[in-house]
């Protein structure tokens, strides 16, 4: 019998699992924060625990970054693939980041990794590692994620966002949901690969702030220098994340910022209104 096992049930994950039990599906997740009857408690630092979830029907939703330690940045993912070797699952599907394309400014499906950061080059090692294993894979690499309480228009509300000084440079993004769209249907597919995910609408990060502050009516945000900024915020990329969607026959339920920062906003203040 199929079952789905979910590693990393945060911001993204934690909404795959939910579309799985919706569909009935047999799901179990780990997630250091949140509990429920479906979670399984396991620390990821001991990968061999999982095992117990695992076996030949099981498919794998990795959605565990690269974190950032008191040592250094780690990433789990070629500890975790040399255990599940012992119980191979039947399908492993990663949610890297389209940081792992460097200095690439169009991105598609044919675009090759270029990393020149240490944490790129370990994503770039994480997705060998998985697509290297005895499973079907696919490496979802998704552009900026947003939603409810992230992206651009949650810093300007909490006053935390800076313009980086040449604010022309092009940001890609995808709805959180969205993104659980792919990841549901990547699971669920038998295509293995390695894809970009993007909306169909890259702009500017000046582009970007000036439609949030208008629709917070709030003025528009400082400027800071590059070094100043996150790793991440310093990209310029244009990601075309169209192969995939068609791959996996879906349609965006926001597929530009101009429709999802509105969505965000509005099931923020309702939030807000009933709690």
């Amino acid at each position: 019998m199929r079952n789905f096992l979910v590693l990393g049930a945060g911001y993204t994950g934690l909404r795959v699992a939910k579309l799985l039990q919706r569909k009935n599906e047999q799901v179990a997740w780990t997630n250091r924060h949140s509990v429920g009857s479906h979670r399984f408690d396991a620390e990821v630092d001991d990968p061999s625990q999982l095992l117990k979830l695992i076996d030949g029907e099981t498919v794998i939703l990795h959605s565990i970054p690269t974190l950032r330690t008191q040592s250094g940045l780690q990433e789990i993912t070629p500890e975790l693939v040399q255990a599940l070797r012992i119980s191979p699952p039947a399908r492993i599907v990663y949610v890297s980041t389209t940081g792992v394309y460097g200095e690439n400014r169009l991105v598609d499906e044919t675009t090759l990794p270029a990393p020149r950061t240490e944490r790129e080059h370990l994503r770039t090692i994480a997705e060998a590692a998985i697509l290297c294993g005895p499973w079907s894979s696919m490496i979802l690499r998704p552009a900026a994620i947003y939603g409810p309480n992230r992206g651009i228009h949650a810093s300007l509300r909490a006053g935390t966002f800076h313009l980086p000084e040449n604010p022309s440079n092009y940001v890609s993004r995808i709805h959180v949901d969205d993104l659980a769209a792919h990841c549901h249907a990547a699971m669920l597919s038998p295509l293995e690969g390695a894809f970009p995910v993007a909306d169909e609408e890259p702009c500017t990060s000046l582009e970007a702030a000036q439609f949030c502050a208008k629709l917070l009516g709030i003025s528009m945000p400082p400027s800071a220098p590059a070094e100043a900024l996150g790793e991440t915020r310093r990209a310029d990329r244009r990601v075309d994340g169209s192969a995939i969607r068609e791959l996996l026959s879906l349609r965006l339920l926001y597929p530009s910022y101009k429709t999802g920062f509105p969505a965000c906003l509005a099931s923020e203040d309702f939030a807000r209104s009933i709690s």
